[in-house]
């Protein structure tokens, strides 16, 4: 039997700037999907646990307010530089580009009003069920280089995932890396310490005291950032381990085994409360494990939710964080003629 599917869409507000914002409601089968323009945030993402029972997966906010006045990039489209740039500056052909300084010493997640901070264009799309983001990043904006054309597809496949495709083009060389920063909690509430999650990679990117990659590739193996096999979150985190110390528990990039550009499954996490599984897919040769370390209690989501340490993790598809520094990781630059073109998927399932 096909799978219905539906889209709509219903005012979410307005920006400080007096630009209105929409919520786009995506639904096919058991999944349902609400977007907002405003920064492309996933706000909810429906999904069945094993008793059929549909439940919202990922934290964040009812309004819009609520991500005007603080969110630590719940469920946004991140750019033009997911993660960190060390020293917030880097060259390119010789030139230097100094970005805001949005994180210690580092530029993080794209500067002061990144990708997540600016309303895109929307276009609908009944047949996928899909929503069209497009959005035009003029030459300077927050430091970099190129009027950068982007377009961000999410469209929900028939086998439960949410997808997103994206795709980008420049004028001038720059540098890119956008990926996805939904925080997920599988049980709908609470901690998501007894989630078991797999990731599929021999190393991962140790870093310094400022989060900034330091070059070492380092072997997962004998570390607490080994889940080559399915691991609880909680059951390493608080060892004492100089990275995980460095991070507050798990932020960490891990360096991906599958060749970059075909899309893979690189991860998985399960709650063994709810049966709820999800997989991630991507293109990228790297993916971010986030734990949640820095919510505190501070912030009051959806249902009056005090999202506190841990509450959420984030499995952030993505180039390797200061590429633009590291000539031996992956390049992130962006020329003109060429296309950029980055997917990933999150998909659902329940036993």
């Amino acid at each position: 039997m096909p799978q219905e599917k539906q889209i709509s869409q219903a005012p979410f507000g307005v920006t400080k700037e007096g630009v209105a914002a929409d919520l786009f409601t995506l639904k096919r089968g058991a999944i349902e999907a609400r977007i907002t323009n405003y920064g492309g945030i996933v706000t909810q993402l429906l999904a069945p646990d094993r008793k059929g029972r549909v439940g919202d997966v990922v934290l964040g906010y009812n309004h819009l307010e609520g991500y005007l006045k603080s969110s630590p990039y719940f469920g946004a489209l991140v750019g033009r530089y997911g993660n960190r740039i060390g020293g917030a500056k880097f060259v390119l052909d010789g030139v230097t580009y100094n970005l805001p300084v949005n994180n210690g010493p580092n530029c993080l997640h794209g500067g002061i009003r990144g990708f997540d901070k600016v309303v895109w264009q929307a276009k609908t799309v009944p047949s996928g069920p899909a929503l069209e983001l497009s959005y035009v990043s003029k030459d300077g904006e927050e430091g970099f280089p190129g009027n950068l054309s982007v377009k961000a597809v999410y469209s929900l496949t028939e086998d439960n995932g949410l997808r997103l495709d994206y795709t980008a083009t420049t004028d001038k060389p720059t540098v890119l890396n956008l990926t996805q920063h939904t925080y997920f909690n599988l049980a709908g509430k609470g901690d998501v310490l007894s989630h078991e999650v797999f990731i599929d990679a021999d190393r991962f990117t140790a870093v310094d005291g400022n989060l900034i990659p330091t070059g070492e590739l380092r072997p997962v193996a004998g570390t607490p950032f080994d889940f080559r096999k399915p691991t609880a979150i909680g059951a390493r985190i608080d060892a004492d381990d100089e990275q995980l110390k460095l991070g507050h528990g798990y932020d960490h990039n891990y360096v991906l085994n599958h060749p970059p550009g075909r899309l893979d499954v690189i991860a998985r996490a399960h709650d063994p409360a709810s049966g709820r599984t999800l997989e991630v897919l991507t293109t990228e040769p790297g993916v971010q494990f986030y734990t949640g370390n820095h919510l505190n209690g501070s912030i009051t989501g959806k249902g009056g939710w005090a999202y506190q340490a841990r509450h959420g993790f984030c499995l952030e598809a993505q180039h390797f964080p200061d590429s633009p520094n590291k000539p031996l990781f992956p390049s992130v630059v962006l020329k003109p003629g060429q296309l950029y073109e980055n997917t990933i998927i999150y998909r659902f399932s329940a036993s």
